[in-house]
């Protein structure tokens, strides 16, 4: 399992911190971390889907939720966890101070 997240995690950890750099122009003198870089695939992201290159970003980041949602209710099923006991295990927690 530890394995399947990290096949997963590090991808999207790639590509938000390429998006955020570049994004903010944070090149550091490397051209793949340039806003003229970032703005030219989503150019080319745009003319492939026929749709407008602002509202590309918005719809990685809903299928990287739904994904993320998808992969935590793998997990779940297969560590076999219950949500409510988790909640009451973490509420009962409380250390009462006398």
């Amino acid at each position: 399992m530890k394995w399947f997240l990290t096949i997963w995690a590090v991808p999207v950890f790639l590509l938000a911190a390429w998006y955020g750099l570049s994004y903010h122009d944070m090149s550091f003198g490397l051209f793949i971390l340039s806003r003229d870089l970032h703005d030219m695939v989503f150019e080319i992201y745009g003319k492939i889907l026929g749709m407008e290159p602002e509202t590309i970003p918005p719809l990685v980041a809903k299928a990287i939720l739904f994904d993320m949602l998808l992969i935590m209710a793998f997990v779940l099923f297969f560590r076999r966890l219950k949500p409510r006991e988790r909640l009451a295990r973490l509420f009962n927690r409380r250390k009462t101070v006398i």
